[in-house]
């Protein structure tokens, strides 16, 4: 499990325990928890933060002064040791079945998708979030296409990927923002299909105001980083035309034209 962390708030602990009520053994699962930019006295909260916990799990704890989302996942990916990868963000949180639900259905070349629930400071839940939308449409399916949930693939959150699809790609560290859907379009040439948990294996998604998701972005930049995602993504099928899904990479494209017309 990979938890990138940027001057973490209490949120993280709430990131924490929920790993530490995972009903997969220990043994079986490893964290990397990697502080990002501004190290105290950050290090020293989730330091002591860590010896709270009651399972005591293992914890590989990385720091770097270097800011970026980016780079603390790809510093993570470069140490990771387990079969499968799992993102979560350090202001989310999982259900305590979600790892074990997810490695159940999981496959080389299959990637399993959770239950995602959307909610905000104040825990209103948000009926409306659009992947959970997907996933109650799709729940019913054992296996799909991957590009019919490709909303699941705006980020890396929300499943276990292999690590061979992952091979030795990274999030590139130029784009602060999409940077996470274009990772996921980059990978997308190793899978086929998807495969849907059980209701119980929830992963908590919080929308705050001020997170990098949903600050607000002026004209130009929301423009010229739109571009420059398609520019990379047309490349990436240039040099592998048939390795990746065009159906897939219209939609990516549509969506960045969508960006640009109304930002």
């Amino acid at each position: 499990m990979i938890i990138p962390t940027y001057k973490p708030r209490e949120y993280l602990l709430e990131c924490l325990f929920s790993l530490d009520r995972q009903t997969m053994p220990f043994p079986d699962f490893e964290v990397i928890l990697v502080l990002n930019g501004e190290l105290e006295p950050y290090q020293s909260w989730i330091e002591q933060a860590i010896q709270e916990l009651k399972q005591g799990f293992p914890i590989i704890f990385l720091k770097t002064s270097l800011s970026g989302v980016s780079l603390a996942r790809n510093l993570a990916l470069d140490v990771a040791r387990g079969e499968y990868i799992c993102f979560v963000d350090d202001d989310d949180y999982i259900s305590d079945t979600y790892l074990e639900d997810l490695y159940s259905i999981a496959k080389p070349s299959i990637v399993p998708l959770c239950n995602p629930i959307a909610f905000s400071d104040n825990l209103k839940i948000d009926d409306n979030y659009r992947i959970t939308r997907v996933y109650n449409r799709l729940k019913g399916f054992s296996l799909l296409p991957f590009y019919k949930a490709r909303k699941y693939f705006s980020g890396p959150c929300m499943k276990l990927i292999h690590k061979d699809i992952i091979g030795d790609r990274r999030f590139d560290t130029r784009f602060s923002i999409g940077e996470d859907s274009l990772f996921m379009f980059l990978i997308s040439d190793r899978f086929c299909f998807v495969s849907f948990s059980q209701e119980r294996a929830i992963y908590y998604r919080r929308v705050r105001d001020g997170s990098a998701s949903t600050r607000p972005r002026n004209f130009r930049e929301k423009v010229k980083n739109a571009l420059r995602i398609m520019r990379v993504e047309c490349l990436v099928v240039i040099r592998s035309p048939w390795s990746y899904n065009y159906y897939f990479l219209l939609t990516r494209l549509l969506g960045a034209v969508k960006t640009v017309l109304y930002a």
